[in-house]
């Protein structure tokens, strides 16, 4: 028992304090440098639903945890071959297959509507800054499917939790505007602030692009990848426009409850569950799709 509770041990937990200081770190910076024209920088409404809606996250997570780590066990027991956490080239195995099951996760967050229902949390800020990674979704069940591969695959449960967690706290980092540009050889691999800005952009040529964690590679593999041009405009293409946390955390499942009521077929209804957010049947005039 003492090694199972051992192994729910979440590092986005302990890395919690780290992720406060550089959120006031940052703050101070802008405070001091000031702004430039490329820098939203802070508000302090939009800070405190950030910061609130990543408080209760964890807690929420937490328990599906202990969730996933049951699932993840039964699974592992199926699962033709293991593979030993003692052997350095199943972290090797374990963190390129976290990084193809997160962009997929990730891609399929911003194109299956049921999905984007939750994932839309992370994108609502107008702002750009660390405190908008401490944005999450307080729906994390879509998870379970996603990361069962690696179970099944014979990646031990905990190191699953463990890269999971690895990859959250790296993207901490890249929810800046501070840090404009790195290496190229270290842009060409590896997720940056400037491709994660890409990805906050509600700006037409930037939605849909730049899924990876910790790797930008697949994105570049499979025809995500955008480059930053011009500065991204943050939010939705058709923003919250409240603060309120249950608003921001449960507006879209509201949206797809009406729109799924007033669908004429069954077809209509499994189109704006599972169809792309935007979608609207053949016989409906489109305005565009809205994220």
């Amino acid at each position: 028992m003492a090694e199972f509770l051992a192994h729910l041990s979440d590092p986005v937990l302990l890395a919690t304090p780290v992720f406060l200081l550089f959120v006031a770190i940052e703050i101070l910076a802008l405070h001091v440098l000031g702004h430039d024209d490329n820098v939203i920088g802070y508000s302090v409404k939009d800070t405190r639903t950030s910061m609130s809606m990543g408080a209760v996250a964890v807690v929420i997570n937490g328990v599906f945890r202990i969730a996933m780590l049951f699932v993840f066990a039964a699974l592992y027991e199926l699962a033709p071959v293991k593979f030993s956490p003692h052997d350095w080239w199943t972290w090797v195995l374990m963190l390129l297959g976290q990084e193809i099951v997160f962009y997929a996760y990730h891609r399929a967050s911003h194109r299956v509507r049921i999905m984007w229902a939750g994932h839309q949390v992370h994108h609502s800020s107008k702002h750009y800054n660390f405190s908008t990674a401490l944005r999450q979704k307080w729906t994390p069940y879509f998870q379970l499917p996603f990361w069962s591969i690696l179970a099944l695959a014979g990646i031990p449960p905990w190191m699953i939790l463990t890269g999971l967690s690895i990859d959250l706290v790296y993207q901490f980092f890249v929810h800046t505007e501070k840090i404009r540009k790195l290496p190229r050889w270290f842009e060409y691999v590896f997720n940056t602030p400037s491709h994660h800005r890409v990805h906050h952009g509600s700006d037409q040529e930037y939605l849909d692009a730049n899924y990876g964690g910790i790797l930008i590679i697949w994105d570049r593999m499979f025809g995500s990848f955008v480059p930053e041009g011009k500065r991204p405009t943050y939010g939705l293409t058709k923003n919250v426009g409240s603060c309120n946390l249950l608003k921001v955390g449960f507006h879209e499942y509201g949206s797809i409850l009406r729109d799924v009521r007033a669908a004429g077929s069954w077809r209509d209804k499994l189109g704006y569950l599972f169809g792309p957010p935007g979608w609207q049947p053949k016989e409906a005039l489109s305005p565009g799709r809205v994220l």
